[in-house]
């Protein structure tokens, strides 16, 4: 079973459109959904929560379509954005009681173990708490009503590592249920490299790549030559070509293939932020670093 199915999604803005994307969330799973600021990843959460509408395409969440069943699907999910959409005059203790009105399964003890865990204020105003400790509590919001699906959009940004490192092991004790699941839109790949299980890449309104995290790194390599070796690599194998002092270095998407055909050159490992720069550039073909 998806938590997430999404299907020929399409919005458009004025100078933007959300290009009749496609994608799945596993249940049990995390995924990782990446791009640069302005690719889509912010429109496409608002139109999975509603908050906006789709001009076409379906989608579902936990099996149901999420305009039909709007009430049903919010009861059991959860999201966590950047900026905390909690009232600065709130303390955590008021808002357990706000929220409880909210959520039929609102737990006040897991809420309450939440926040010891976290060594969250129960009595200062959200206001004054730092970036780091208003994100601890968006998160202890989010997992006390037994929410099955978590979407998080850019949730650790701005975090220092060790709270993030916290955070992301929260997250895999979460995915222990494996009814369970996570959208995480993040910047921050390594994180996502660490975590995720399946990654969607989406730039300029379009899905580039999407897939298991550890097929998609494993497809991809960093050839590095000479720059008087790249007459000799098939166009149609490169998704572009970044040249420095060095080297040259190419980024392909059939790393068998490609060692197949050109056997005396070197294919280094790449990452999901190698693998970002290169798409995202791949419409000039041959760019300097």
């Amino acid at each position: 079973m998806n938590s997430i199915e999404i299907n020929n999604l399409t919005k458009t803005y004025d100078g933007f459109k959300l290009d009749n994307i496609s994608f799945n969330v596993q249940q049990g799973s995390i995924m990782g959904f990446i791009g640069q600021n302005g690719a889509g990843k912010t429109t496409t959460i608002k139109l999975l929560l509603g908050l906006i509408k789709r001009d076409s395409g379906v989608i579902k969440m936990l099996g149901l379509d999420n305009i039909e069943h709007e009430a049903e699907i919010k009861s059991q999910i959860a999201a966590v954005f950047d900026d905390i959409p909690f009232h600065d005059q709130l303390n955590a203790a008021q808002l357990s009681i706000v929220l409880s009105d909210v959520f039929s399964q609102w737990d006040k003890t897991v809420y309450s173990e939440y926040l010891d865990r976290f060594n969250l204020p129960r009595r200062k105003k959200i206001g004054q708490l730092s970036k780091g400790m208003r994100m601890k509590l968006q998160i202890a919001a989010a997992l006390s009503h037994h929410a099955k699906l978590l979407i998080m959009d850019e949730a650790t940004t701005g975090l220092d590592p060790v709270v993030r490192n916290e955070i992301l092991d929260i997250f895999l004790e979460y995915l222990q249920d494996d009814q369970n699941s996570i959208l995480l839109s993040s910047h921050i790949t390594s994180d996502l490299e660490k975590t995720a299980d399946s990654v969607t890449f989406i730039d300029k309104g379009k899905i580039l790549l999407t897939g298991v995290k550890d097929d998609i790194l494993d497809s991809h390599a960093v050839i590095k030559c000479k720059k008087s070796d790249l007459k000799d690599i098939d166009k149609n194998d490169i998704i572009s070509t970044r040249t420095t002092d060095f080297c040259t270095e190419i980024l392909i998407s059939d790393k068998k293939l490609c060692e197949k055909k050109y056997s005396g050159l070197t294919f280094d490992r790449t990452t999901f932020e190698e693998i970002m720069l290169f798409y995202v550039r791949r419409d000039k073909g041959e760019w300097t670093s």
